[in-house]
């Protein structure tokens, strides 16, 4: 049986307000990420259909991405997208033994899904990051989530296009996106990464 679906988020903005502060990106985006370069819609300041009060005035306007984030029932895997790129997140112990870099049988059909994703697209730049919890040392981290990083990598480039370019990292558990306090926290941000533009729009 398909593992259910759930929409998990859905955020769209397409002007401020003058005094409002604008959004900044978030802290915990990792390195390499991009943001829309979409131009704004143009709006007419003077409208009175705008109904300002007295004094105020239109900040310029400003397109921010629209965010849809669709996660399997239990967190296995997660796909998030935006006008500019589509991010896949795979829990670890779907991919890896404990404390290994070694694929499981598993994980091939996981990553040859995503790469029939990229393909659709179009995408010739692929970021493979990998990310662990904050158990152990901060060093071991490092080693274990760049290995990780490198085995889905070369997976995903069996079914790729030769011409494929590839940033490979490892952030041991920098960049968390949950509580490390926490066993199910834990589990979360023990994570393989794989983002690449959207350039189809499909």
């Amino acid at each position: 049986m398909t593992t259910p679906h759930r929409l998990l988020a859905l955020a769209t903005a397409t002007l401020l307000l003058a005094g409002l502060p604008a959004v900044p990106a978030l802290a915990d985006d990792p390195p390499g990420s991009t943001s829309s370069a979409s131009p704004p819609p143009e709006i007419d300041a003077n409208s009175p259909e705008l109904m300002l009060p007295d004094g105020a005035t239109l900040a310029p306007a400003k397109i921010l991405d629209i965010k849809q984030v669709v996660e399997e029932q239990g967190g296995e895997q997660r796909r998030e997208d935006t006008n500019v790129d589509v991010t896949f997140a795979l829990q670890a112990e779907v991919l890896f033994p404990k404390d290994s870099a070694k694929l499981s049988s598993a994980a091939t059909a996981r990553i040859a899904a995503i790469a029939v994703e990229i393909n659709k697209q179009g995408s010739s730049k692929v970021r493979v990051f990998g990310f662990t919890d904050n158990l152990g040392t901060y060093e071991h981290g490092m080693k274990l989530s760049k290995q990780r990083a490198d085995a889905v990598q070369q997976e995903l480039a069996k079914n790729l296009d030769p011409g494929t370019t590839f940033d490979i990292r490892g952030y041991s558990e920098d960049y968390p996106i949950a509580d490390n306090r926490t066993e199910e926290g834990r589990t979360k941000n023990r994570r393989v990464e794989i983002s690449f533009p959207r350039t189809t729009g499909g």
